[in-house]
C-alpha cells in the first residue's frame, strides 16, 4: 500500500479519486484522504483521547477501547449496500492526523453531511479545509448529491471559519439539538452549499 501511495503523491495537482482494491483513496496537494484500517486506531486515540479535540462533541475523550470501537465501526460501516457513510483518514505528510465523512442524510433528496476533526498538533495549517473540499466535491460528483451541510458548535469558532472559508452558506441556528456529556443542551450552527454553488 504505501508503494501505491507514493505513486499517487508523484501524482498529485489536483483533486484525484481513484479505487484500489475497492478503497477510495482522494488527493490534492496537501492530504490524502484513504480508507481507514484497522492498524489505524492507535493514530486515531492520539487525538481522539484529548479533552481539547472532543470539548464540542458529545463524544470522548475516547478511551482505547473508544478508539478501537470507532474503527470497527467505520469498517462494518462500508460494507453496507446502500453505502451511507464514507469516513476518511487524513494523510498529512505520510502521517495519519484526522478523520474527515461525509454521511448520506437522505437518499431521495440527495442529502449529506460533512464532518471532521485534526490533531491539535496540526491545527492552523489549513488541513481541516482542505480535506472538507475533498469530501464535498466527491459528494457532488460522485455521490450526486445535490445539498451538503454541517453544523457546529456557536463556540466552535475555528470549525466555523473552516465552513465559512470553504463557501458553505450559514443558514442559521438548531437550537438545543444536542445533549452533551455533562446534561446541557447545545445549540449548533447550521452551514450548507448546494451542488450548483460548488461548481460555479
Amino acid at each position: 500500500m504505501s508503494e501505491w501511495l507514493n505513486r499517487v503523491e508523484a501524482e498529485q495537482g489536483g483533486i484525484i479519486k481513484m479505487i484500489k482494491n475497492n478503497d477510495l483513496i482522494l488527493v490534492s496537494d496537501m492530504v490524502i484522504l484513504r480508507e481507514f484500517m484497522e492498524q489505524d486506531w492507535a493514530d486515531v486515540h492520539q487525538y481522539a483521547s484529548q479533552e481539547i479535540v472532543c470539548q464540542y462533541q458529545i463524544w470522548g475523550p475516547n478511551t482505547e477501547e473508544d478508539s478501537k470501537e470507532f474503527i470497527h465501526d467505520v469498517l462494518e460501516e462500508a460494507k453496507l449496500t446502500p453505502r451511507e457513510r464514507y469516513v476518511f483518514a487524513i494523510i498529512y505528510q505520510g502521517k495519519l492526523i484526522g478523520a474527515v465523512e461525509i454521511v448520506m442524510r437522505d437518499f431521495t433528496n440527495n442529502v449529506g453531511e460533512i464532518g471532521y476533526i485534526v490533531n491539535p498538533d496540526y491545527w492552523g495549517k489549513g488541513i481541516a479545509t482542505e480535506s472538507a473540499k475533498l469530501v464535498i466535491t466527491f459528494g457532488f460528483e460522485t455521490l450526486n448529491l445535490h445539498r451538503i451541510y454541517a453544523t457546529c458548535d456557536p463556540r466552535n469558532i475555528g470549525s466555523s471559519k473552516v465552513l465559512e472559508k470553504i463557501g458553505m452558506t450559514k443558514e442559521g441556528i438548531l437550537r438545543e439539538n444536542l445533549l452533551m456529556k455533562d446534561g446541557v443542551w447545545r445549540d449548533s450552527l447550521l452551514y450548507s452549499v448546494l451542488k450548483q454553488e460548488w461548481s460555479k
